[in-house]
């Protein structure tokens, strides 16, 4: 989805040494214009079409297991940076027929990313200042477990979501138990959460300067998710069947729930998008108060990588499911972030039908967080984020570059999926 932002900004500010970023952009090794697949799983009721050779074993199970369902459409796709998730792999596009698999959809409704390109260059930045500006998100934008106080509810933002939340609420009461520490909904709109979740200020080719971050539906998007989740297991106990992994219970069109989580869903994901908005103008209000005058001179390009809607591919009208995937119809706009430390992309799809016209939503992890934190040191996490202003203590260790896969071997894997418009180097990353 692209959003226009009409939001015009100025503040003056003042600096010394200036940031340069031209040498970190050393050209990426140009592949054919189309790669091959190059993979495919075929023992299953259906193939599946792995865009990497970059894939484990127990992934390759997991996307085996989602192409031997009775209700999967023509095939299973797998971006370049799949990898092992709960219910389904992480970096998979699943098209079905009249059924959804909740926790295939995942649990962080919405999540996606948001980007914005601003009228300043490298040359009106220096350390001092983004300093002042790391330190001033990290004041506004509430991370980790944060919430906003009572005082800073974003009510023009959460009100519009009230009264779907209340029709949802009124015929599911038990869901309101579920919501526990996160009832306080509002609270959370314009909040950033944890994990993989960021903020980051960064710089492209051309020396221009962009704000990006990373976030989805927070606790209320959790809580509904884990619900609905809850309700496809009982609901698969009920009718008797079996499943190669209980985190694939599905909900067929027509029964029970279905309708109702497909509306919870959409509200979820309607709430995610409007959180991204909400922080990216809280961001740049923080922005305005160090650097000097700027306005935002381009689309704001706004997409999920978590979620599920109604398409039209292979002759058929299904529900497409990516679970940690873009969507890459021609012309589409999207974001696929590197790693803190790395470098990101923006691109524009090519509508690749085997896709069904889809894209990876970023680098991938190569490792577990627990393997992570056990192989990685605050030191090494300090030298793989050399000229980032970021945090670099213990608690981030398990979001180290290390730990993800290379985005350009992700970016060169996918050249007949998009078209990279804009690199994008971050300078600032702000983490929960």
């Amino acid at each position: 989805m692209v959003m226009r932002c009409c939001l015009t900004l100025a503040l003056h500010g003042q600096g010394s040494r200036h940031i340069s970023h031209h040498q970190t952009f050393p050209p990426v090794e140009e592949k054919e214009l189309y790669m091959p697949i190059q993979h495919v799983l075929s023992a299953q009721r259906v193939p599946v079409k792995i865009w990497t050779a970059d894939v484990d074993e127990r992934s390759r199970q997991q996307l085996a297991n989602i192409a031997s369902l009775p209700f999967i459409h023509h095939h299973v796709a797998a971006m370049p940076d799949v990898h092992l998730g709960k219910g389904a792999t992480i970096g998979s596009v699943i098209a079905t027929h009249k059924a959804i698999i909740p926790a295939a959809v995942g649990v962080d409704l919405g999540c996606g990313m948001v980007a914005a390109r601003l009228s300043i260059t490298a040359n009106d930045l220096d350390e001092k200042r983004l300093k002042k500006v790391f330190d001033q998100i990290t004041r506004d934008v509430p991370v980790g477990r944060g919430q906003h106080p009572d005082d800073r509810v974003l009510v023009d933002a959460a009100r519009p979501f009230e009264a779907g939340l209340k029709a949802l609420t009124d015929r599911h009461p038990t869901l309101l138990k579920a919501f526990g520490k996160f009832s306080k909904w509002t609270n959370q709109m314009g909040t950033l959460g944890g994990g993989n979740h960021f903020i980051e200020v960064c710089i492209d080719e051309t020396n221009q300067v962009w704000v990006m971050l990373h976030s989805g539906s927070r606790g209320i998007g959790n809580a509904i998710a884990d619900y609905f989740i809850q309700l496809a297991r009982q609901d698969m106990e009920r009718w008797m069947i079996q499943l190669p992994d209980r985190d694939l219970a599905y909900l067929p069109e027509g029964t029970e729930h279905f309708a109702d989580y497909v509306e919870a869903v959409q509200w979820a994901q309607d709430y995610a998008m409007q959180n991204r908005q909400s922080m990216l103008d809280l961001v740049i209000a923080a922005l305005t108060r160090h650097l000097p005058p700027f306005e935002v001179t381009s689309e704001v390009v706004n997409c999920h990588h978590n979620y599920v809607v109604k398409e039209h591919h292979y002759d058929a009208n299904v529900w497409v499911t990516r679970k940690g995937a873009i969507r890459a119809r021609e012309g589409d706009l999207g974001i696929v972030p590197g790693s803190m430390g790395t470098r990101s992309y923006i691109v524009r799809g090519k509508g690749n039908p085997e896709s069904f016209c889809s894209s990876a939503h970023g680098a991938g992890r190569r490792m577990s967080r627990t393997a992570a934190e056990k192989q990685f040191t605050e030191s090494d996490l300090a030298q793989q984020t050399t000229g980032v202003i970021c945090r670099k203590d213990r608690g981030v260790v398990d979001e180290i570059p290390g730990a993800y896969k290379d985005i350009d071997e992700v970016m060169a894997n996918q050249s007949d999926l998009t078209e990279i418009l804009h690199t994008l180097k971050q300078v600032v990353c702000v983490k929960g």
